[in-house]
């Protein structure tokens, strides 16, 4: 259990590290707002500027389905498969 804790913890930290960079870029018009890295991004013109938009919201989406996958679904998966197991070896 503990190298799937590593590995929702890795794909954490990368996607809220990506995350927070292009954020900071690209939706972050000054330090002194109250609402940063989740403003809508303006005075994108480039192809660049469009690249890091994607690429923000891919290292967020990477930082959400990451943990949750190595943290619940896999775990849950396994419960589920050794009580189905348990349950399949109890009717014989």
């Amino acid at each position: 259990m503990a190298d799937e804790f590593m590995k929702g913890f890795a794909l954490f930290t990368l996607g809220g590290l990506g995350w927070l960079t292009f954020g900071g870029w690209y939706r972050t018009p000054s330090y002194y707002d109250v609402v940063q890295l989740v403003n809508p991004a303006e005075g994108i013109e480039t192809a660049y500027g469009e690249i890091g938009l994607v690429a923000g919201d891919a290292f967020f989406w990477v930082m959400i389905l990451g943990a949750l996958t190595f943290w619940v679904l896999i775990p849950v998966s396994r419960e589920l498969r050794d009580v189905l197991n348990d349950d399949a070896d109890a009717a014989n």
